[in-house]
């Protein structure tokens, strides 16, 4: 178990991304569902993944903009 804390700038960010992007409610959600597609879509060899395929992008996306939060590599030159 990590017992970095977190920098004041991904704090503000952080709270930003919560505050104006997505509810925390909400991305504990996606991430579970997201993670459990996945799950699923190993088990039953991907058939899953059609049927939830706007959700994954969803939970894609919504992951995405988090990690990007959390430690940015997107946006180094």
């Amino acid at each position: 178990m990590s017992t970095n804390t977190l920098s004041k700038e991904t704090e503000l960010r952080l709270a930003n991304f919560f505050n104006n992007s997505i509810d925390a409610k909400l991305m504990a959600k996606t991430i579970r569902h997201v993670n459990y597609m996945l799950a699923l879509s190993l088990m039953r060899e991907c058939e899953t993944l059609e049927t939830e395929k706007t959700n994954l992008e969803n939970g894609f996306y919504w992951l995405n903009e988090l990690a990007e939060i959390l430690n940015p590599y997107l946006d180094v030159e």
